[in-house]
């Protein structure tokens, strides 16, 4: 069993920047492939950006949702077991409930993008873009 906790979340201006966290304990954190999510108020939580677990790669590995391609940068920690998601340039429609999520053994030749990709799931914290 893995938890996670996420924070970093608050109100910032358009052109702001904001850098998520989302700290992993219960399991070792290398093995996972973790992701970020979001879920805007009456829209389904979407992809935001992944990347491969520590041991599958010589190095991480990074995939991101297009919107946010550029902007949004995911890194690992892994001798502090935590994830983070530096937003830069954010927008009004970055406004929403951001989710850090985590997959054990996952394929390596995968992306993991999809909502029941991941086993774990943390219990968000609120971004919003807004002047």
């Amino acid at each position: 069993q893995v938890q996670l906790v996420e924070s970093g979340g608050g109100l910032v201006q358009p052109g702001g920047s904001l850098r998520l966290s989302c700290v992993a304990s219960g399991r070792t954190f290398n093995n996972y492939d973790m992701g970020w999510f979001r879920q805007a108020p009456g829209k389904e939580r979407e992809f935001v950006a992944t990347i491969k677990a520590a041991i599958t790669w010589t190095g991480s590995s990074t995939y991101y949702a297009g919107s946010v391609r550029g902007r949004l940068t995911i890194s690992m920690d892994n001798a502090k077991n935590t994830v983070y998601l530096q937003m830069n340039s954010m927008k009004p429609e970055d406004t929403a409930v951001y989710y850090c999520a985590a997959k054990s053994n996952a394929s390596r030749y995968a992306y993991l993008t999809g909502t029941r990709d991941y086993d774990f799931w943390g219990q968000g914290t609120q971004v919003t873009v807004s002047s």
